[in-house]
Formats: structure tokens, C-alpha cells, sequence
């Protein structure tokens, strides 16, 4: 640089700031021209009038600040103006930046780092400096303080039992409040003895819990708290200060390490229902259903100290730790919605993780992704790590490639808060600051509370074996609550009586309820009773016991409807090629032009919103579509506003929302799924932009979707659109892997369906909410049929009848019917095609639309009017192995109903879904129509 002047701007203040530093200690280390530049500088106002924003957002000099004002408005001594305060004002960063470092948040006192910068000596000071008065600018209260008192205030603040990360936040209004708020009261909180003794309550709830069940059920699994038993005063704690900040419903997700003490301090779960799940005296009650005690939810009521009321919701999570994460923002979302709550203020999300998950799955980035997208935000959620400082047998080490198992999380502009377990009043002081700072900016805040796990990875793991020396240090240590009660004693607040009467109390409670879960006779209730609220009018169980609904709207209505979404503002400039999908809307709403695909799904949203039914689509690229067929959302030519049709149909409708989510399928998924429990009477949908994609949300599907009712007796009405077909787009654009949602379908768990017409997919979408039947809906949707020529409908087949599951040949004469072919979705369209141009009478086209539950009675009719011993041949395009084929096989055998042969035509199995050639996928395609139409 040439000219060092022109680098003086707030831009490169660092850099500046460095730089002089750098020359202050050594001069020859800078480049020559800017050892000029520092040398010729006056002794006064080195950069001028260069400024920048203290912390009471006053303008103040980089090196000069103005003289400060005592108590009285006299200047109060003027602290020297020298190289040295310079030197302070960059330790002072340094504590802020790197304090946490060096902070005492381990209760296992492991080694820490080294960190030379927050050393006076690094800045050249020595002891005689230490009583030597300075400037205090950037620190609230005194203007001026010695070095002492200043170093004495940020040991105080960032590095005794709470440590913090926040300097990496680009804001300077957040970082400022965060300064303000933990230096003004160098992070402690000053209890009262009725919160002192509430805290010990909670740590003796906690502690005693743990070992009443170790003495009880010895060997028995239950993944204890001990050693992180502050959980518990962290939450009752959390639960109290959110309740004055207006919350009025808590969802909690949390892994199972610690859930049975939450589900019996903080969420009201009776000790006594968890006893009897120890005893499981009755082995017939849970075959083939349920789940473990440590992976169940549970709901209830909380009353605050202050009289206030809340709502507790703790969700049902598998043993796949951390995927339960976006299931609870999309829940707490949902219940915002529900709530009207716009700006996110009566519901608060806390997910509790561990701290060998939180760093290791990828879920956890794809959750805290979400968190500031306008389509997903839930005004900011309360993290907890419950820092074990281990995973299984796995260190720290061995598990992750950054210092702290929070690191992931400065992907946000958010705070993060490592604070020592062991100290139950450092852990009281963040919760606060984080709820406050929550509360203040509508952002996530992350507590990682170090603490360590006293026994195996369970109760019957032997942790020794590969941490010997680790667990002989843990074996010597108090458990928390009784380190709390020795600081207690010091300070001659509480009484050892009361607190062995604290102990007491709750140790005959534990008992009284053990005795009533041995000798009541009751035995644990087999549907747990989380049906009710919002889910009164709705229904799992099986698909007979519900009858089907008519799913008609009047053609005059469904006209208007449509004819409604065609119309944009005056002022709206749309894209010029989509004036010609406004023009064709208005020509198929006058009955002139028959209805697309598009205009099939656009008019089910249109009349369940103006029915009262909220509507929300989300997926990547869903508000155009992948295909570019839907286009929910347009967008001013001229200046990129948009407009979306769909919610301005009328003035009194429900919610439309579409949004294009981030590039994530399993977190998009499970916020969805979250979404869906919470809101039974919404059409809740998820859009793949293949169908394939779905994979990588595979664990959502396997562990939530497909077998919430089994296990936790919990419905979603949760809706995959998963775009599906062989169309010579290789092997990942191909197939929606409908071998795996059938694999998982048994007793009426879900719906697999492949509708092939406008009007199929207007009725079943129409029937997913107006059936009060709550089971997840499967959707493998077109691609090529979306504009194809023959995929058509008209207003009359919306407005009459509903979703067919079968659609027989009604063409068809049963007397010259050879073969019938049984098929689903794009290849009844091109097998259609051959027929007709090979001019063949004598085989029939049934269409399967609902694979599963499947019809029988339906297909049954469909086949009825062909003789027994016609042969029916399944087709599909996928391999062998693959889609449908497998399913009926094993479904029906040899015969149809023990009336037609049950053959198939397929492609070879394959290990690949198909082919990577344009041309190798036309010719097989070829093949397959002509073997299904072959001469039988």
C-alpha cells in the first residue's frame, strides 16, 4: 500500500489497529511506509478524525477518547495517553474474544490451552502497570479504572464458571448488549434464599430419583443424569423466566440420556407410571407395539411460582438422538401459527442434545439452518448441551476436529455459553442472559453445560474399560447437589436440617409411589392419552373403521376458484411467458380448455383454504416446481416483487403458505412431520425435487412417519409429494423408491398412492384433510404427465365423486379380454398408446392409484367382469426388485384372488433404479411395452 492515509477508514479499523500494535512492539516489523506513517503521527489524536462506536454508542477516538466525566460532571484525572492504552483496549478484546478459554467450565479440571494474549506480559505490562490508572471506554461503569480492576472485572465476567462465545457475531448492537449485560455484572446473579433452596429442591429431585431407581432396579437401563443433574434446575429455571417473557407453550426434544428424570421433574409424569414400566408385568399388553420408557413423550401442565400457566410439550424421539430436533421447531411453528403469533412470542422451542451428537450429525446443521428462514423461524430456540464430554466410549479427540462439541453453532449470529455443571448459580445466571437475549432479538442461544456422565454409556456398561483413569477421577466426586448444599452451608443460608428434610420429603414420595405401582393392580395404559386438544375429531387405527367422503366442490364454485388465480394486480407486471399459463387458467375455469395437473392441485388448495383449511407446501424450488409447472409464487418482471394468487382468492381464507426450503431433506422433513402433529386439521405437504431424494431423509420415514402410532400411539397426516417415473433421466432421477415405503406399510400406517389424473390428485389431496383419518399420505407424482396431452380432467370429474382407488377399464369388452394389465402412473398412459395404435380389443388397462392399504374389494370389482383363469400381468417400469412387484408377490402369490394367474412384466433386476443412457432407456422401454402387449 502506497499510501497508508487511504487505509484509514472504519472498514479496515482492525486491520489499522493490528498494524499499529505490531509497531508498537516491534517497529521493523511493519512495512517501511507504514513505520513512516506511525512515526510521523502527533502525540494527541493519532488517526484523526477516524472514530468508532463504545459501548455506550457514544463516537469515540481509536487511541484518544474524550476526557472523561466523574460522578459530579467534573473531569474526572485523565488516564494517560500513551502507547499503553492501546495496548489495554487490546487485551480488553482479547478477554472478550478468548476469554472463554482459559475459563473454569470443566468440573473434570481437564487441561486447557494455553492462550498467551490474555497474559499482561504478552502486552509488555509489568506489575508496576497493574495499579496504573486507564481509560475504561469500552466497559460499562467507571470511565476510569486501573489495570487491575480492569483485568480483576473480565476474569470475573468470561473466565470463572461461565465462558462465552460471542465475538464472532457481525451485529454490533448484539454484541454490545451481551458486553453490557454479563460485564455490567461480571456474569454472577445474586439469588435469594428462596431461589437458593429452589435450586437445591431441584438438584435433591434429581439426585434422588437417579438413585432410588439404581437401588430398586438394579442392572435396569435408564440412561441416568448423574453427573449433569443441573439439567433440572436448568429447566425449572428456563420454564419460570420464559413464562414472564409471555410463553405460554414449551416443546422440548431431547435423546434419552436424562429423559426419565425430565419426564419426572420437570414434565409432571407420575413416578408411579414410570415404575410400572420398570416392572412390565403384563407381556401380552405391548406385542409388536410401544416402545421404551426413556424414548416416550409426554405433555402436561406447569404453574409458575408467580401463578402463571404454561403448556409442556416433551416429544417422542427414537434412539436416533438428534433427528428430533427439526420435528420440534416444526411443531413449535405450527403451534405459533395456530396461535396467530406472528412474531413468535407464545411459544419457545428447547432442544437438549448431547455433546458427542450435537458435533457429530449432520442434522443438527441442517436444524440450526432453518433458524432465521422466514418460512421455518420460530423466534428463536434455547439449546442445551449436556456436555458429558464423551460419546460412549468415544473422546473428545476421536469424535470432533474443533475445540468445543458447540462449534457448528457460530454458523449463527447467536451466543453461545459454556458454563461448569458443578455450579448451579452459574448455570441460573446464563439462562437467564440467553431467554433475555432470545426474547430481545428472536435468536437462537446455545447453553453447553460441562458436566460428565458418572456411570457407562447405560447402567449395565462397564466405562472403565476404556476411560479407567477418567471414571477413577469421576467416582471421587460429589454428586452436584452435594457440592451445591457445602456452598450453601459456607454462606450460612440454609440449614443442613432443611435441606435432610428436602431429602426426606422426596425420598417418601419416591417410596409411596413405588408401593402404588406394586400393590394398585393398575397396569400402564396401553393408548397413552396424547390424542386430545386439536386431536379430538381425528383418528388413527384402521383404514375400514373410516368411510370414505365425498371430495366434490360445485363446477360454478371451482370455476370461479380458478378463474380467481388467473387475475394479478394492475399494476403487476408478470413474466411475459407465464401471461400464457394466466390466459389458459382463465380458458379451463370457462370449461374452453381441459384442466392440467397444475390446475387440478391448484384448485384443491384453493378450495380447502377458502373452506378454512390452512394450506402449506414446502420443499427446494417448490412455490415454481421443480418442472416448472406449478408457479405459486410470481414475480414481478420489472422489479422482482411477488404475487401469489393463491392468497388472494378470497378475504375470509385460511393461510396459504409455500416456501422454497434450504437444500435439506431429512431437517425439511422432519419440521414438516413436526408441523403435521400439531396442526391435524392443515394440509401439511413436503416436495421432493425428486423423488429419489427422499433417501436422505430416510430415518425420518423409517423412525417417525411410518411407525409413530405403533410406537407412541401418535398420528401425522403429513403428505410426501414425491416426483416419480422412468423418463431416461438416469438412475437418480428416477424412481421414488416405492419398494421402500411398501416394505414398511403394515396395519394401515400410511398411504402409498400414484394418482395419473388432474382429477385423482384434486380428490385425494381433498380427501388427506376432509377424512378425519390421520395417517401420513405417500404421493408419487408425475413428471412428463404434468403437460401431457392425455393427463387431463375436467371441471365435472372435480366436482363430482372422489378419489378411486382402482380405475377400471371402461372401454374395455370383458368377451374379447385375453389379458388384463394391472399398472399405476406414466406407463398406463404409454401402454394406452400402444393399444391403441396396434388397434387391440383384446387386453384391459385397470390402474392401481392406491397401492396401499390396497382395495381389494376395488380391484376385485375392476377384474370382476373378466373370466376366471384371464391372466393378469402387473407392469411397471422399474426392475424386478424394485417397485410394486415385490409388494404383490408376496401380497397375493400366484393368483389374484384365487381367480386370475398373477403374472409381471418389469425390467431385469438391477442393483442401479435405472439406466444412465438416454437411448439404453428408450430401447428397454420399448421392450417392455411390447412384452405386455405380447399375444398371451
Amino acid at each position: 500500500m502506497n499510501d497508508p492515509a487511504s487505509a484509514l477508514n472504519p472498514g479496515n479499523l482492525d486491520f489499522v489497529e493490528q498494524l499499529y500494535a505490531e509497531y508498537l512492539r516491534n517497529p521493523a516489523a511493519v512495512a517501511a511506509e507504514w513505520r513512516q506513517y506511525f512515526e510521523g503521527l502527533p502525540a494527541g489524536d493519532p488517526f484523526g478524525p477516524v472514530s468508532r462506536l463504545g459501548p455506550t454508542f457514544r463516537p469515540t477516538s481509536i487511541f484518544n477518547p474524550p476526557a472523561p466525566r466523574g460522578g459530579n460532571g467534573d473531569l474526572a484525572p485523565a488516564a494517560p495517553v500513551d502507547a499503553r492504552q492501546d495496548r489495554v483496549d487490546q487485551l480488553v478484546r482479547a478477554y472478550r474474544v478468548r476469554g472463554h478459554i482459559i475459563a473454569a467450565v470443566d468440573p473434570l479440571h481437564h487441561p486447557r490451552p494455553m492462550c498467551p494474549e490474555l497474559r499482561t506480559s504478552y502486552y509488555g505490562f509489568t506489575r508496576d502497570d497493574l495499579n496504573r490508572p486507564f481509560s475504561a471506554r469500552t466497559i460499562r461503569g467507571a470511565p476510569v479504572r486501573t489495570l487491575r480492576e480492569i483485568l480483576f472485572l473480565l476474569r470475573n465476567t468470561y473466565c470463572r464458571s461461565i465462558g462465552v462465545q460471542f465475538m464472532h457475531i457481525d451485529s454490533l448492537e448484539l454484541r454490545h448488549w451481551l458486553q453490557e449485560r454479563m460485564e455490567g455484572t461480571q456474569n454472577r446473579l445474586a439469588l435469594t434464599r428462596a431461589e437458593q433452596l429452589r435450586i437445591l429442591t431441584r438438584l435433591t429431585d434429581a439426585v434422588m430419583f437417579e438413585e432410588f431407581i439404581q437401588k430398586k432396579y438394579i442392572g435396569a437401563k435408564r440412561f441416568s443424569l448423574e453427573g449433569a443433574e443441573s439439567l433440572i434446575p436448568l429447566l425449572d429455571l428456563a420454564i419460570e423466566h420464559a413464562s414472564g417473557h409471555g410463553i405460554a407453550e414449551i416443546v422440548i426434544g431431547m435423546a434419552h440420556r436424562g429423559r426419565l428424570n425430565v419426564l419426572a421433574n420437570i414434565m409432571g409424569k407420575s413416578p408411579r407410571e414410570i415404575f410400572r414400566q420398570f416392572e412390565d408385568l403384563d407381556a401380552e399388553l405391548f406385542i409388536g407395539r410401544g416402545d421404551v420408557k426413556y424414548h416416550q413423550g409426554y405433555h402436561g401442565d406447569w404453574t409458575t411460582a408467580a401463578g402463571h400457566k404454561l403448556h409442556l410439550a416433551l416429544c417422542f424421539n427414537p434412539s436416533h438422538l438428534e433427528f428430533v430436533n427439526p420435528v420440534v421447531l416444526g411443531r413449535t411453528r405450527a403451534k405459533q401459527d395456530r396461535l396467530g403469533d406472528a412474531n413468535r412470542e407464545r411459544s419457545l422451542a428447547v432442544l437438549i442434545h448431547g455433546d458427542a451428537a450435537f458435533a457429530g450429525e449432520g442434522i443438527v446443521q441442517e436444524t440450526l439452518n432453518l433458524s432465521e428462514l422466514d418460512g421455518y423461524r420460530c423466534g428463536g430456540t434455547l439449546h442445551v448441551v449436556v456436555n458429558n464430554q464423551l460419546g460412549f466410549t468415544t473422546t473428545p479427540a476421536e469424535g470432533r476436529s474443533c475445540m468445543y462439541a458447540t462449534d457448528l453453532a457460530k454458523m449463527l449470529q447467536s451466543p453461545i455459553f459454556h458454563v461448569n455443571g458443578e455450579d448451579p448459580e452459574a448455570v441460573a445466571q446464563v439462562v437467564r442472559v440467553a431467554l433475555d437475549f432470545r426474547r430481545a432479538f428472536r435468536r437462537d442461544v446455545v447453553i453447553d453445560m460441562y458436566s460428565y456422565r458418572r456411570h457407562g454409556h447405560n447402567e449395565t456398561d462397564e466405562p472403565s474399560f476404556t476411560q479407567p483413569v477418567l471414571y477413577r477421577r469421576i467416582a471421587a466426586r460429589k454428586t452436584v447437589r452435594d457440592g451445591y448444599l457445602d456452598h450453601l452451608l459456607q454462606l450460612g443460608g440454609v440449614t443442613r436440617e432443611e435441606a435432610d428434610h428436602i431429602a426426606a420429603a422426596r425420598r417418601a414420595f419416591l417410596e409411596h409411589e413405588l408401593a402404588g405401582a406394586r400393590t394398585d393392580g393398575a397396569t400402564v395404559a396401553v393408548r397413552p392419552s396424547i390424542l386430545g386438544r386439536i386431536w379430538s375429531a381425528y383418528r388413527g387405527g384402521p383404514d375400514a373403521d373410516v368411510p370414505e367422503v365425498d371430495t366434490g366442490v360445485p363446477r360454478p364454485r371451482l370455476a370461479e376458484l380458478l378463474e380467481a388465480q388467473s387475475r394479478v394486480p394492475d399494476e403487476f407486471r408478470p413474466h411475459p411467458k407465464l401471461k400464457r399459463m394466466l390466459e389458459q387458467r382463465r380458458q379451463q375455469a370457462d370449461g374452453a380448455r381441459p384442466l392440467d395437473w397444475a390446475a387440478g392441485e391448484a384448485l384443491a388448495f384453493a378450495t380447502l383454504v377458502t373452506e378454512g383449511t390452512r394450506v402449506r407446501l414446502s420443499g427446494q424450488d417448490s412455490a415454481r416446481g421443480t418442472f416448472s409447472h406449478r408457479h405459486a409464487i410470481l414475480y414481478d418482471y420489472e422489479d422482482g416483487r411477488p404475487y401469489t394468487p393463491l392468497q388472494r382468492v378470497t378475504p375470509d381464507q385460511a393461510p396459504f403458505e409455500v416456501c422454497n426450503s434450504p437444500l435439506s431433506e431429512a431437517g425439511v422433513v422432519g419440521f414438516e412431520y413436526g408441523y403435521s402433529i400439531a396442526y391435524p386439521d392443515a394440509l401439511v405437504m413436503w416436495e421432493a425435487q425428486f423423488g429419489d431424494f427422499v433417501n436422505t431423509a430416510q430415518v425420518l420415514v423409517d423412525q417417525f412417519l411410518a411407525c409413530a402410532e405403533d410406537k407412541w400411539f401418535s398420528l401425522s397426516g403429513l403428505v410426501l409429494l414425491l416426483p416419480h417415473g422412468q423418463e431416461g433421466q438416469g438412475p437418480e432421477h428416477s424412481s421414488a423408491r416405492l419398494e421402500r415405503f411398501l416394505s414398511l406399510a403394515a396395519e394401515d400406517n400410511m398411504q402409498i398412492t400414484c394418482p395419473s389424473t388432474p382429477a385423482q390428485m384434486f380428490h385425494l389431496l381433498r380427501r388427506q384433510v376432509r377424512r378425519p383419518w390421520r395417517k401420513p399420505l405417500v404421493i408419487l407424482t408425475p413428471k412428463s404427465l404434468l403437460r401431457h396431452p392425455q393427463a387431463v380432467s375436467s371441471l365435472d370429474e372435480l366436482a363430482a365423486g372422489r378419489f378411486q382407488r382402482v380405475i377400471p377399464d371402461a372401454a374395455a369388452d370383458a368377451s374379447r379380454v385375453r389379458r388384463v394389465l394391472l399398472c399405476s402412473g406414466k406407463v398406463f398412459y404409454e401402454l394406452q398408446a400402444a393399444r391403441q395404435a396396434q388397434q387391440r380389443d383384446d387386453v384391459a388397462l385397470v390402474r392401481v392409484e392406491q397401492f396401499y392399504p390396497l382395495a381389494d374389494e376395488a380391484l376385485a370389482a375392476a377384474l370382476a367382469a373378466y373370466r376366471d383363469g384371464t391372466p393378469v400381468c402387473w407392469v411397471q417400469e422399474e426392475p424386478e426388485n424394485m417397485g410394486a412387484w415385490p409388494y404383490f408377490r408376496i401380497r397375493c402369490g400366484d393368483t389374484l384372488q384365487g381367480r386370475w394367474p398373477l403374472e409381471r412384466v418389469t425390467r431385469p433386476a438391477s442393483a442401479s433404479p435405472a439406466s444412465g443412457s438416454a437411448a439404453s432407456y428408450k430401447l428397454e422401454q420399448e421392450r417392455l411395452i411390447a412384452q405386455a402387449l405380447a399375444n398371451p
